[in-house]
Protein backbone atom coordinates (compact mmCIF):
# COMPACT_ATOMS: atom_id res chain seq x y z
CA UNK A 1 0.00 0.00 0.00
CA UNK A 2 2.52 2.35 0.71
CA UNK A 3 4.58 1.99 -2.82
CA UNK A 4 0.42 2.52 -4.28
CA UNK A 5 0.54 5.55 -2.09
CA UNK A 6 4.02 6.99 -3.16
CA UNK A 7 2.88 6.50 -6.62
CA UNK A 8 -0.02 8.49 -6.59
CA UNK A 9 1.68 11.22 -4.57
CA UNK A 10 4.05 11.03 -7.63
CA UNK A 11 1.32 11.41 -10.07
CA UNK A 12 -0.03 14.29 -8.17
CA UNK A 13 2.81 15.87 -7.88
CA UNK A 14 4.11 15.73 -11.73
CA UNK A 15 0.84 17.17 -12.89
CA UNK A 16 1.15 20.30 -10.13
CA UNK A 17 4.02 21.05 -11.24
CA UNK A 18 3.49 20.53 -14.51
CA UNK A 19 6.67 18.53 -15.44
CA UNK A 20 7.56 18.95 -18.91
CA UNK A 21 8.47 15.65 -20.07
CA UNK A 22 5.37 14.25 -18.67
CA UNK A 23 3.85 17.10 -20.29
CA UNK A 24 5.35 16.01 -23.67
CA UNK A 25 4.37 12.01 -23.73
CA UNK A 26 1.17 12.33 -22.36
CA UNK A 27 0.51 14.93 -25.49
CA UNK A 28 2.32 12.61 -27.44
CA UNK A 29 0.25 9.60 -26.11
CA UNK A 30 -2.97 11.36 -27.15
CA UNK A 31 -2.01 13.16 -30.42
CA UNK A 32 -0.63 9.35 -31.75
CA UNK A 33 -3.95 7.49 -30.22
CA UNK A 34 -5.87 9.69 -31.25
CA UNK A 35 -5.09 9.97 -34.74
CA UNK A 36 -4.65 6.69 -35.03
CA UNK A 37 -8.86 5.91 -33.85
CA UNK A 38 -9.69 8.93 -36.48
CA UNK A 39 -7.50 6.70 -39.51
CA UNK A 40 -9.59 3.66 -38.03
CA UNK A 41 -13.07 5.35 -38.02
CA UNK A 42 -12.17 6.64 -41.79
CA UNK A 43 -11.15 2.98 -42.89
CA UNK A 44 -13.61 0.64 -40.39
CA UNK A 45 -16.76 2.62 -40.60
CA UNK A 46 -17.04 2.47 -45.03
CA UNK A 47 -15.72 -1.29 -44.47
CA UNK A 48 -18.03 -1.99 -41.61
CA UNK A 49 -20.94 0.00 -43.81
CA UNK A 50 -20.48 -2.32 -46.96
CA UNK A 51 -20.05 -5.24 -45.20
CA UNK A 52 -22.98 -5.02 -42.94
CA UNK A 53 -25.41 -4.04 -46.50
CA UNK A 54 -23.47 -5.98 -48.93
CA UNK A 55 -24.67 -9.57 -50.35
CA UNK A 56 -21.46 -10.95 -52.26
CA UNK A 57 -19.29 -14.12 -52.46
CA UNK A 58 -16.81 -13.85 -49.76
CA UNK A 59 -18.53 -11.96 -47.79
CA UNK A 60 -19.12 -14.12 -44.74
CA UNK A 61 -15.10 -14.41 -44.70
CA UNK A 62 -14.12 -11.21 -44.34
CA UNK A 63 -16.50 -10.52 -41.59
CA UNK A 64 -15.05 -13.18 -39.99
CA UNK A 65 -11.24 -11.77 -40.93
CA UNK A 66 -12.92 -8.49 -39.17
CA UNK A 67 -13.83 -10.15 -35.87
CA UNK A 68 -10.34 -12.28 -35.65
CA UNK A 69 -9.18 -9.29 -36.36
CA UNK A 70 -10.41 -7.60 -32.85
CA UNK A 71 -8.01 -9.64 -30.86
CA UNK A 72 -4.92 -9.08 -32.59
CA UNK A 73 -2.00 -9.22 -30.63
CA UNK A 74 -0.22 -6.23 -30.40
CA UNK A 75 3.12 -7.30 -30.54
CA UNK A 76 2.30 -9.17 -33.45
CA UNK A 77 0.90 -6.11 -35.31
CA UNK A 78 4.14 -4.47 -34.00
CA UNK A 79 6.78 -7.11 -35.68
CA UNK A 80 5.08 -6.90 -39.41
CA UNK A 81 4.66 -3.06 -39.36
CA UNK A 82 8.02 -3.08 -38.73
CA UNK A 83 9.55 -5.72 -41.39
CA UNK A 84 7.72 -3.17 -43.82
CA UNK A 85 8.79 0.23 -42.75
CA UNK A 86 12.98 -1.61 -41.57
CA UNK A 87 15.34 -0.41 -44.04
CA UNK A 88 15.39 -3.37 -45.65
CA UNK A 89 12.00 -3.62 -46.08
CA UNK A 90 8.85 -2.74 -48.99
CA UNK A 91 8.66 0.67 -47.29
CA UNK A 92 11.85 1.24 -45.98
CA UNK A 93 12.71 4.32 -48.45
CA UNK A 94 10.31 6.61 -46.60
CA UNK A 95 12.08 6.48 -43.18
CA UNK A 96 9.20 5.38 -41.39
CA UNK A 97 10.20 3.15 -38.57
CA UNK A 98 11.05 4.65 -35.04
CA UNK A 99 8.85 7.94 -35.57
CA UNK A 100 5.14 8.66 -34.43
CA UNK A 101 4.02 7.99 -37.80
CA UNK A 102 5.21 4.40 -37.44
CA UNK A 103 3.47 4.16 -34.11
CA UNK A 104 0.10 5.61 -35.54
CA UNK A 105 0.52 3.02 -38.44
CA UNK A 106 0.18 0.33 -36.16
CA UNK A 107 -2.10 1.54 -33.85
CA UNK A 108 -4.56 2.01 -36.39
CA UNK A 109 -3.79 -1.73 -37.54
CA UNK A 110 -4.93 -2.64 -34.12
CA UNK A 111 -8.04 -0.42 -33.85
CA UNK A 112 -9.58 -0.87 -37.37
CA UNK A 113 -11.14 -4.11 -37.07
CA UNK A 114 -12.60 -3.04 -34.02
CA UNK A 115 -14.53 -0.23 -35.66
CA UNK A 116 -15.11 -2.43 -38.50
CA UNK A 117 -16.42 -5.32 -36.36
CA UNK A 118 -18.54 -2.50 -33.98
CA UNK A 119 -20.01 -0.38 -37.43
CA UNK A 120 -21.03 -3.81 -38.83
CA UNK A 121 -23.63 -4.79 -35.42
CA UNK A 122 -24.25 -1.44 -35.04
CA UNK A 123 -25.97 -1.22 -38.87
CA UNK A 124 -26.53 -4.83 -38.66
CA UNK A 125 -29.24 -4.23 -35.61
CA UNK A 126 -31.62 -1.33 -37.78
CA UNK A 127 -34.24 -2.58 -39.20
CA UNK A 128 -34.33 -3.97 -42.53
CA UNK A 129 -37.60 -2.27 -43.33
CA UNK A 130 -35.95 1.13 -42.47
CA UNK A 131 -33.69 0.63 -45.61
CA UNK A 132 -36.70 0.11 -47.71
CA UNK A 133 -38.84 2.91 -46.77
CA UNK A 134 -35.56 5.32 -47.19
CA UNK A 135 -35.64 3.60 -51.43
CA UNK A 136 -39.24 4.09 -51.02
CA UNK A 137 -39.13 7.60 -50.93
CA UNK A 138 -36.60 8.33 -53.36
CA UNK A 139 -33.03 8.23 -51.81
CA UNK A 140 -29.63 7.14 -53.44
CA UNK A 141 -27.53 4.20 -52.16
CA UNK A 142 -25.35 7.33 -50.45
CA UNK A 143 -28.25 9.11 -49.05
CA UNK A 144 -29.28 5.54 -47.39
CA UNK A 145 -26.14 4.84 -46.12
CA UNK A 146 -25.93 8.49 -44.87
CA UNK A 147 -29.38 7.85 -42.99
CA UNK A 148 -28.56 4.54 -41.74
CA UNK A 149 -25.08 5.74 -40.39
CA UNK A 150 -27.05 8.63 -38.61
CA UNK A 151 -29.47 5.90 -37.29
CA UNK A 152 -26.63 3.91 -35.88
CA UNK A 153 -24.75 7.05 -34.06
CA UNK A 154 -24.87 5.50 -30.65
CA UNK A 155 -23.28 2.13 -31.73
CA UNK A 156 -20.61 3.92 -34.17
CA UNK A 157 -19.73 5.85 -31.32
CA UNK A 158 -19.22 2.56 -29.30
CA UNK A 159 -17.15 1.72 -32.22
CA UNK A 160 -14.51 5.02 -31.78
CA UNK A 161 -14.58 4.36 -27.79
CA UNK A 162 -13.34 0.53 -28.28
CA UNK A 163 -10.99 1.82 -31.01
CA UNK A 164 -9.51 4.54 -28.84
CA UNK A 165 -9.42 2.40 -25.92
CA UNK A 166 -8.21 -0.22 -27.80
CA UNK A 167 -4.63 1.63 -29.01
CA UNK A 168 -4.04 4.15 -26.09
CA UNK A 169 -3.56 1.15 -23.67
CA UNK A 170 -1.58 -1.01 -25.96
CA UNK A 171 2.61 -1.50 -25.53
CA UNK A 172 4.06 -3.91 -27.38
CA UNK A 173 3.07 -2.22 -31.11
CA UNK A 174 4.58 1.17 -29.94
CA UNK A 175 7.72 -0.08 -28.76
CA UNK A 176 8.68 -2.15 -31.54
CA UNK A 177 7.65 0.50 -34.07
CA UNK A 178 8.72 3.39 -31.90
CA UNK A 179 11.57 2.55 -30.04
CA UNK A 180 10.62 4.70 -26.86
CA UNK A 181 12.81 7.20 -28.08
CA UNK A 182 12.96 10.00 -25.80
CA UNK A 183 11.52 13.32 -26.78
CA UNK A 184 10.28 11.55 -30.49
CA UNK A 185 8.66 8.27 -29.56
CA UNK A 186 8.18 7.90 -25.99
CA UNK A 187 4.11 7.53 -24.70
CA UNK A 188 2.62 6.68 -21.37
CA UNK A 189 2.83 3.06 -22.75
CA UNK A 190 6.69 2.80 -23.31
CA UNK A 191 7.20 4.91 -20.11
CA UNK A 192 5.86 3.04 -18.08
CA UNK A 193 7.41 -0.18 -18.96
CA UNK A 194 11.02 1.63 -18.75
CA UNK A 195 10.23 3.08 -15.26
CA UNK A 196 9.21 -0.59 -14.11
CA UNK A 197 12.49 -1.89 -15.76
CA UNK A 198 14.73 0.85 -14.33
CA UNK A 199 13.46 0.03 -10.69
CA UNK A 200 11.24 3.31 -10.54
CA UNK A 201 7.81 2.00 -9.26
CA UNK A 202 6.64 5.08 -7.88
CA UNK A 203 7.33 6.76 -11.58
CA UNK A 204 5.73 3.88 -13.02
CA UNK A 205 2.65 4.25 -11.04
CA UNK A 206 2.30 7.60 -11.36
CA UNK A 207 2.39 7.39 -15.06
CA UNK A 208 0.10 4.78 -15.09
CA UNK A 209 -2.40 7.13 -12.81
CA UNK A 210 -1.60 9.77 -15.60
CA UNK A 211 -2.50 6.99 -18.15
CA UNK A 212 -5.85 5.87 -16.67
CA UNK A 213 -7.21 9.60 -16.19
CA UNK A 214 -6.25 10.19 -19.81
CA UNK A 215 -8.29 7.24 -21.45
CA UNK A 216 -11.09 7.52 -18.48
CA UNK A 217 -10.74 11.60 -19.93
CA UNK A 218 -11.42 10.87 -23.54
CA UNK A 219 -14.04 8.07 -23.27
CA UNK A 220 -15.95 10.10 -20.69
CA UNK A 221 -16.23 13.15 -23.27
CA UNK A 222 -17.24 10.54 -25.77
CA UNK A 223 -19.78 8.91 -23.54
CA UNK A 224 -21.19 12.50 -22.64
CA UNK A 225 -21.65 12.84 -26.73
CA UNK A 226 -22.98 9.60 -27.15
CA UNK A 227 -25.78 10.12 -24.34
CA UNK A 228 -26.79 13.75 -25.64
CA UNK A 229 -27.47 12.18 -28.80
CA UNK A 230 -29.45 9.54 -27.21
CA UNK A 231 -31.60 11.86 -25.32
CA UNK A 232 -32.22 14.14 -28.34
Amino acid sequence: MELIWEGLVKAFYLLMALDPEVLEVTWLTLKVSGTATLVSVLIGVPLGAVLALGRFPGRNFLVSLANFGMGLPPVVVGLWVSIFLWRSGPFGAFNIIYTPLAIIIAQAVIASPIVTSFTLAAIQQINPRIRLQLLALGANRMQMLWSLVKEARLGLLAAVMAGFGGVVSEVGASMMVGGNIKGMTRVLTTATVMEVNKGNFDVAIALSVILLGLAYGVTALLTTLQQWRNQR
